[in-house]
């Protein structure tokens, strides 16, 4: 895969993901958060099965990336279905976005990779513009916002972990391993912290063939192979189209119109995602 091949499919991807804010958002209806994303999961691990060449064994190193990665994928995606249930698709969209300046600052803490000189204003940016993103004038954070944000970290330290292993493993392996354990911790966690119910209809239906089969299974493959040729930051750079896409989902969709503060905060994020991409320190881990 060239760099521009591998450009072109995370861009793919990230616009499956974009469209998924209001596909999960109206699959709600019919079915508790936790529930949704077992069941979400589940069925991408079914299809995934065929290509995942399970024949041979797996190794300790790819058990130990799987089980990472699929924590990270479990908490990200649980905590994003449950804050979708009180917030709207086009914040939780930008808020989850800043995932991508949050992935520098994993890899640093975790990996020991050296940031760029703007990381820390970028973030500092996207912050302020979560404030107006989150509507202060209608009363700030709300509790979806809240849980959102919690995706936002989960998903950033998910992007440093995704650039980190998958150069070592077999993509579609790794992604297999990612929703079994994500649907298994789904699982457990629906039957535990909720009154787990799915209600089948037609539009949940939908739904799940969508973010399971497309949103989880597809794309999903296309981020692993996409990002063993670049780095975490050109990755982050190619997240910023998701709010995007997102919002023009949801005006779509829903009608949703942002205020003026709103589509400021909005901004302010993807400017902090561009501004972390400015020349500075070139990352690199310190095990290099």
């Amino acid at each position: 895969m060239t760099r521009r091949q591998a450009d072109v499919t995370l861009a793919l991807a990230t616009l499956i993901w974009g469209f998924s804010f209001v596909v999960v958002k109206s699959a709600l209806v019919s079915s508790t958060p936790l529930a949704f994303t077992a069941v979400r999961f589940a069925i991408a691990a079914v299809v995934l099965t065929p290509f995942a060449r399970l024949s041979s064994p797996f190794t300790k190193s790819e058990l130990g990336a799987g089980a990472l990665l699929g924590v990270l994928l479990a908490i990200g995606f649980a905590a994003q279905a449950a804050g979708l249930v009180y917030t709207t698709p086009s914040r939780s969209a930008f808020i989850v976005s800043s995932s991508s300046i949050l992935a520098p600052i994993v890899a640093f803490v975790a990996l020991r990779e050296r940031l760029k000189a703007w990381v820390i204003p970028a973030f500092a940016l996207a912050a302020a513009g979560m404030y107006f993103l989150t509507a202060p004038e209608a009363g700030g954070l709300n509790r979806g916002d809240v849980l959102t944000l919690a995706t936002a970290v989960t998903f950033g330290a998910q992007i440093a972990a995704v650039t980190a292993l998958a150069p070592r493993h077999d993509p579609i392996r790794l992604v297999w391993m990612e929703t079994v354990v994500t649907a298994v911790g789904s699982a457990i966690a629906a039957l535990t912290l909720e009154p787990a119910s799915l209600r089948w209809t037609p539009a949940l239906s939908a739904a799940l063939a969508y973010t399971a089969i497309l949103a989880t299974a597809l794309a999903l493959v296309w981020q692993t192979r996409a990002q063993r040729h670049m780095s975490s930051a050109r990755a982050a750079l190619v997240f910023c189209l998701e709010p995007v896409f997102a919002a023009c989902a949801s005006w779509l969709w829903f009608g949703e119109r942002l205020a003026w503060s709103q589509w400021l905060g909005g901004g302010m994020i993807i400017a902090g995602m561009l501004l972390a991409e400015l020349p500075g320190t070139s990352p690199r881990s310190s095990a290099s």
